[in-house]
């Protein structure tokens, strides 16, 4: 498993960057300001990740594990604004669509989607740090 982290984290952040795409091109969601800040995060990683992985380079990590743990901390922010009202209140979206709405009116939010595409990066980088074992 360790072997290929590289290659999990790779397909999830590419998972991760057309289901934004699809939801914001072809669902037509209007992102909010927080899902503005998760893509910043999200977008770099299918490219370094892929290239990483085409070259099983692990130098790449150190960059791109703290992208995933930015992200996943405005992610996990994001959720608990959506499913605590009284966070909303504190720092309302001002501009834009507000960050508490819930297009999909579930228990699954988008950003609790994008919560766990970060975290499932995290854990394959975490994994592909350490040296495959020998056979």
């Amino acid at each position: 498993m360790r072997r290929y982290g590289l290659y999990f984290a790779w397909v999830v952040s590419v998972v991760a960057m057309l289901g934004s795409l699809y939801f914001s091109e072809i669902r037509g969601f209007e992102p909010c300001k927080l899902c503005w800040l998760q893509r910043i995060c999200m977008y770099p990683l299918p490219l370094l990740l892929g290239i990483a992985a085409y070259r099983g380079e692990r130098g790449i990590i150190p960059y791109t594990l703290p992208l995933a743990v930015i992200g996943g901390a405005i992610a996990l922010y994001h959720t608990l604004e959506q499913k605590i009202p009284a966070l909303a209140r504190l720092a309302p979206c001002t501009v834009g669509v507000p960050c508490n709405r819930d297009y999909l009116d579930g228990f699954v939010t988008i950003p609790m989607m994008a919560l766990t595409a970060f975290a499932l990066i995290i854990v394959f980088l975490a994994m592909a740090r350490r040296e495959p074992d020998e056979n």
